[in-house]
């Protein structure tokens, strides 16, 4: 009888294929005869190069920033809270279910907007959200901010947002384990809608 050595792999060996099958999965990208192919690009939703909409009001902000292929991405801010989706044009992307879909603690998006097409068609993006954690608040008492992924389906299907959690930087090694065994969990209800 032979035997036979088992190879040690890392973790991040497996996360990454791993939420790369749920991701394509989830918006029934995988089929048996597919020859697609998938790419990813960036674009910038930094505040010097997004345009806004209207005057600023105390505590609410819209921004119209460019996307790919002719898609924009609107910004909405009201009270700490921010939604985001995308659409051909402003009007089109405040209609989206993306733009009524938000998370209850205030919470902020990452300049960095990355988009995934097939075969150069935009069809996701997924943007790092910052979520304040009232669970979890510092020595003043404030919450801290949590990063997390959301991964944002695109028009011409209805836009919904799906966050996807990620590892805290200062991970206990019981919930880096944890997280090992369950990968990446996607959280369906994905905020709450107005």
């Amino acid at each position: 009888m032979r035997e036979v050595q088992m190879k040690r792999v890392s973790h991040r060996q497996l996360i990454v294929p791993t939420a790369a099958a749920l991701f394509a999965a989830a918006f029934g990208l995988i089929s048996p005869a597919s020859a697609q192919t998938f790419s990813s690009s960036y674009t910038s939703a930094a505040e010097k190069d997004c345009r806004t909409i209207g005057k600023p009001k105390d505590v609410s902000t819209k921004q119209v920033c460019p996307g790919k292929s002719g898609l924009v991405v609107l910004i909405s801010e009201d009270d700490l809270r921010q939604t985001v989706s995308v659409g051909p044009n402003r009007a089109a992307a405040a209609k989206e279910p993306a733009a009524e879909t938000w998370f209850a603690p205030f919470n902020s998006t990452a300049n960095t907007v990355e988009w995934r097409a097939v075969d150069g068609k935009p069809f996701a993006i997924i943007q790092r959200w910052l979520i304040a954690d009232n669970n979890d608040p510092d020595k003043a008492g404030s919450p801290i901010s949590k990063p997390m992924l959301a991964v944002t389906r695109l028009p011409p299907a209805r836009s919904v947002m799906l966050p996807i959690s990620m590892p805290r930087p200062t991970a206990t090694p019981t919930s880096s384990r944890a997280r090992r065994r369950t990968n990446l969990r996607v959280i369906s209800s994905a905020g709450r809608t107005k």
